[in-house]
């Protein structure tokens, strides 16, 4: 039952993901989530750092948009700037997101890759729709609201879980 809330890989942040490894392993497109994932909760836009990793994900073929279940203003004064397409008020880890997802970019699931920090909405929501899952360490645990505080803590309690399992093997950096 736990296995679903198990990602395929697990990284530190979104710069360790290698691109030219997934295109070569036929995935062409990453849905990534934005609070957490990709800058913390309250940083309005992206880095010059994140500017130059959406650069490389271009660079290597992939096609990449952003689900979050934000609202529109947070996600679009984000996202738009940098010409990224979105999906806003998301509901993940529900399909539908997913699903608008890989139809905005094209793509069937064996082709996408989902990238986030949470395991109760990211990889449970991709893992469910037969996407490859990567979880990266959140940016700003401080930042966020009470909804990801609760996640954190059902987080916990599926780590351990799978710790006994001897899935969830290496030290978790979360604490």
């Amino acid at each position: 039952m736990f296995e679903k809330f198990l990602p395929d890989l697990r990284v530190d942040s979104v710069f360790d993901i290698d691109l030219d490894k997934l295109y070569a392993d036929g995935y062409r497109g990453i849905i990534t989530d934005l609070d957490n994932t990709l800058v913390g909760a309250k940083v309005p836009s992206a880095t010059p750092e994140l500017t130059e990793w959406f650069e490389k994900v271009k660079q290597a073929g992939l096609k990449l948009v952003i689900v979050s279940n934000n609202n529109f203003d947070r996600v679009s004064i984000f996202a738009s700037p940098l010409n990224i397409e979105f999906v806003h008020k998301a509901r993940k880890p529900f399909g539908t997101p997913f699903h608008r997802a890989m139809q905005i970019m094209g793509l069937a699931p064996e082709q996408t890759i989902v990238v986030g920090d949470q395991l109760m909405t990211d990889v449970f929501g991709g893992n469910r729709q037969g996407l490859y899952t990567v979880l990266v360490l959140p940016i700003s645990i401080a930042d966020e609201g009470l909804g990801t505080r609760i996640n954190r803590r059902m987080e916990r309690i599926v780590r351990r879980r799978l710790g006994k399992t001897g899935l969830w093997l290496e030290e978790d950096k979360r604490k």
